[in-house]
Order: structure tokens, then sequence, then C-alpha cells
């Protein structure tokens, strides 16, 4: 199912109104109603995203991904979209294929194909990091600017996407200049992490601030740094929550933290209270022959967010350190290697130091924006 501007009906409600856009005449929305509507509260962080992070403008085309769960987010997103002006189709994946995707739609790929901008509000479901690989593969040929919005909801739209933005940049180019000199970087907690990654040279350090170029797409909520390390040793206490479809079924780990050690870049152990979470964790980090080895390491910067709320895509932007195993992102960073997948670990309240120079105490950066 698609929605293009020029089908739909008018009069188009305003951004504010808390309706998105009219049913087109015939397969339009399927069996929806005329409308899907949505809270007005979702309108600045919608706005945030269509013109501060993506900046989209009258003449480029928008391709719009989401699913059955996130209408109400994509509505509010898609009204914006209109209001720039802004061609645009809208994709519902549960109207393409069965969830979870073996592979993203052939209609999907073709129109990214002829897009400038894209944005992917979804709820992750097991085993689809192999269809979003295939979205992000043309993205990054293409160069598109390209919102990845996996498993947003209405916290996230009410907090991280309200940040500015502007600010969170600010910070995050100041903190990635100081990286790209250093040699090392360290961080402890009082929970009991403490690791240090060397960083290798020829790996490139990212910055997705949220500002969206084509030259990386980004997370949205953004505001993190991140690159692949040379190599990752030491403990994390992870209090704060673990990636991909894990995060939805064990949320916040602040009661029953998950505590892995780490060895020349390879996850050697993993301990918790909670042996569900331990078994599902060592599980997913052996899927292949890199899923245990630190792909990413990362640094958020979205100074707007106050604690880790249990949600992977916007608790990777809690100031501090996290780490991912598997897929390094190897376009961007220039590593060699890959992994089919890629699990985020957050943790609370860290103490940096870039090489000698202590850069965050108690989750506080010393470095203003």
């Amino acid at each position: 199912m698609k929605i293009s501007q020029n089908q739909i009906k008018s009069p188009t409600p305003s951004a504010s109104s808390g309706q998105a856009l009219p049913q087109r005449t015939g397969e339009g929305w399927g069996t929806r109603s005329n409308h899907i509507p949505f809270d007005p509260e979702f309108v600045q962080g919608a706005r945030n995203a269509v013109e501060v992070c993506l900046r989209v403008q009258p003449e480029e085309k928008v391709c719009v991904i989401t699913d059955e769960v996130t209408l109400e987010i994509a509505a509010a997103i898609v009204s914006e979209i209109e209001r720039v002006g802004a061609p645009y189709h809208v994709w519902v994946l549960e109207d393409l294929a069965p969830r979870p995707l073996k592979e993203l739609p052939r209609e999907v790929l073709e129109d990214l194909e002829s897009s400038q901008v894209s944005i992917f509000a979804v709820q992750a479901q097991r085993n689809e990091l192999r269809s979003r690989m295939q979205m992000t593969d043309v993205v990054n040929r293409r160069k598109i600017r390209h919102a990845h919005m996996v498993n947003i909801n209405r916290q996230i739209m009410l907090e991280g996407m309200r940040a500015d933005f502007q600010k969170v940049d600010r910070l995050s180019a100041k903190v990635v200049e100081m990286v790209r000199r250093a040699q090392r970087v360290r961080a402890t907690t009082a929970a009991g992490t403490d690791l240090t990654a060397e960083l290798n040279r020829k790996y490139h350090w990212l910055k997705t601030s949220g500002i969206i170029s084509p030259e990386k797409w980004g997370n949205l909520p953004g505001g993190e740094i991140f690159t692949t390390p040379g190599e990752v040793n030491g403990t994390f206490v992870i209090d704060g929550v673990v990636g991909d479809y894990l995060c939805a079924k064990f949320g916040s780990l602040r009661e029953t933290p998950l505590t892995i050690r780490m060895k020349n870049n390879r996850l050697t152990e993993a301990h918790s209270e909670n042996r569900e979470l331990e078994d599902d964790f060592w599980k997913y980090t052996h899927t292949d022959e890199n899923s245990d080895r630190v792909g990413e390491f990362a640094i958020g910067t979205n100074i707007d967010l106050k604690d880790v709320i249990g949600q992977i895509l916007q608790d990777e932007k809690y100031p501090g350190v996290h780490i991912a195993f598997g897929n390094p992102y190897g376009a961007h960073t220039g590593a060699e290697w890959d992994s089919s997948t890629h699990i985020d670990v957050v943790g609370r309240k860290f103490n940096i130091w870039v090489d000698e120079e202590q850069i965050m105490r108690d989750g506080k950066f010393l470095v203003e924006a």
C-alpha cells in the first residue's frame, strides 16, 4: 500500500489538527478508517524530524515506511511533510508482506531508489535485521537522508524528539573532535563498569547528532558519536537497556543488571540474576562468528535526556558510553569485518576519560555545548 501526495483529497488537515491525511480513493488505507487521528502533542517532535533533522525541501521526494502499530506517529510526520509541500509515498509493511519480514518488499526498495529522503518509523520484530540492512544498503549507496526511528513511541516523541538538536550537534562536534585525536577512552560507573577502548586510527568516528546528512543516515532521536574500536577490554554493568528485540522483552535493567566482560574485543562472560536475560543475550551474541565482537563504541550526547527509559532508540543517546556487539557499520567506520547481528548495551551515570582528560563525571558532561 502506498499513498502519494497527489492522491490525497482536499482539504488537507493542518499539522496542529490532530488528524492525518484522508484516505486515497480505492486502494488507500485499505480497510482502515478514512483518517488516522494523532495526538497534537506529536507535532513538535514530528516537525523537529522533518524540518530540523532532515531539512526536507519542497522539491524532494520522501519515502515513509511504517507499520500498523506506528501509524499514529507516522500520520503526524506525514502531516509535517505535507506542510513543507514535498511529494511522498507512505508504505505500511503489513499491507505488503507478512511480519516478521524476510526481505524488504520490492515496492519499498524501488521507491527508495527515487527518493532523496526516507523515514523508517516501525516497531522491530525478531529476525528482521536483514530487511533493515537491505534498506540501509540502498540508503548508503544513494546517499539518502534517512531517519531511522525503530521502536519510536509516544514517550520518545514527547521527550527525545523534542530535544534542541542544534545544541546536541554543537556538543557532539566538540566531543568527536577530541576522540578523533585520542588513543583510548576509559569509562567507569559506580555500579561497577570499568572498561577501556583502544582506538584504531584507521576507523572513522561518526557524528549522528540528529542533524542528518547524505553522508550518514541517523537514528531519531539523535545524539551520539561512534566508531568501531580497535579493542575493548574490561567490565560493563548494563543497568540501562539491551537492544534489538530484547529491549521490548526486558525493558529497563536498573533492578536486574546484566554484567558482561570483554577481552581482546570479544564477549567472554555474561551474568544476571535474570537468567532468561542472561541466556537470551548470550544466544544472540553467538549467532555468527562476529556476533560476540565489539563492533561499536559510542558516546551518547543528547543532553536533553534525563534518564534511561527502557527504549533503546532513545536510551543509546542518553549521555554516557554504550557499546554494541556485531555489525560494525563498516561502510561508514571503515571496519573490514561484518556480522548479521547488532545489539547495543547501555548503562547509567558514567565517568569518561579521553586519554587523560575527563569529559564526563557521574553522567554530566564537563564539555560545554
